[in-house]
């Protein structure tokens, strides 16, 4: 497992890492970034999608020497990247429906190699929508098939780009525009939805992970990792979205964070179906305290709170940390 860097011991002005060694600095803070997905977009203030795709996006163009093919499903991310006539991509980039971008991603690999160019390495993107949802056929699909695509999912949990509407990722309790907060049971209700990182995992595929923008070198050490490996991969990032969360701009890695000392986001990775790393969460947080910045759960803490609905939440925390032995 790699060493988190500890960025208090760096003193005050490590704008970007740039005083910490090369070997130990983002590839953000490198001269020699692709810059993938530019200036110019139209992505809101504090958008964790918008941050995690530039580290993957460039990770992966580091890792394969700048030979790569993105595919984007319909979302946030196509959507704030490509207002017409514009782009802000500066790498071959093709725009998928919303439910197909890893059948298009696999087209796109079999024709590379048709053409004897198999130096090019292909990425599928997608929210948690066209991922968890729309496009979850189409994934198993390549799962099941083995294809030699690494698809990521940047999951903030709803349908941001259409409405802020319930997706199969959203958490239970949580208002959006189609779980109001009326009856006894106000926002989305408990027991529903899917976890895709142990439903690849089930598909037996050489790699998954979680990430999370919260733990940036974490994330581009796994996309480093997957795009060294042969076959489907698939990797699960965890992205706060104010717009849709109700929260401020600023608290987005704050939130993040949150997300994995509770333990309601667990970062792991699995090859061939197994977990084979956890990263241990270093101070664990009641779940409380990452729900109570989000307006979409205001009505937890209404007067009086829901105290059962806090403590479900929390058990699903608990369940994680137990299961992944997040406590090391």
């Amino acid at each position: 497992m790699t060493q988190r860097v500890k960025f208090y011991q760096t003193g005050t002005l490590t704008v970007g890492n740039r005083l910490l060694d090369a070997e130990n600095r983002t590839v953000q803070a490198t001269l020699d970034r692709s810059n993938s997905l530019t200036s110019g977009h139209r992505a809101c203030q504090g958008c964790g999608e918008a941050l995690g795709a530039r580290y993957v996006v460039d990770a992966t163009m580091r890792a394969v020497d700048d030979r790569l093919v993105a595919v984007n499903a319909t979302g946030c991310l196509e959507v704030f990247s490509t207002p017409y006539p514009e782009s802000s991509w500066q790498v071959p980039w093709l725009h998928s429906l919303f439910g197909n971008a890893p059948a298009v991603a696999t087209g796109v690999r079999a024709a590379l190699r048709a053409k004897g160019q198999d130096d090019i390495k292909v990425l599928a993107q997608g929210g948690d929508g066209g991922t968890v949802d729309i496009g979850f056929g189409c994934l198993s699909g390549m799962f099941e098939r083995n294809d030699d695509v690494l698809y990521v999912c940047y999951d903030n949990e709803a349908y941001m780009n259409t409405g802020v509407q319930r997706s199969g990722s959203t958490p239970p309790a949580a208002r959006t525009s189609t779980t109001p907060v009326v009856g006894d049971a106000p926002g989305n209700v408990f027991g529903q939805g899917k976890n895709v990182p142990l439903i690849a995992m089930a598909h037996g595929i050489p790699y998954v992970a979680t990430a999370s923008v919260a733990d940036l070198h974490d994330l581009e050490a796994k996309v480093t990792k997957a795009m060294g490996i042969d076959g489907a991969r698939y990797i699960h990032v965890h992205v706060p979205c104010p717009l849709g969360w109700g929260s401020d701009p600023c608290d987005t890695i704050k939130l993040a964070r949150l997300a994995v000392e509770t333990g309601l986001f667990p970062l792991f990775e699995a090859e061939d179906g197994e977990i084979t790393d956890v990263t241990p969460i270093r101070r664990r947080m009641p779940v409380k305290e990452y729900l109570r910045p989000q307006r979409r759960f205001a009505h937890l803490f209404r007067s009086p709170p829901d105290k059962d609905a806090l403590a479900a939440i929390q058990q699903i925390a608990d369940r994680n940390i137990e299961k992944f032995d997040l406590l090391g």
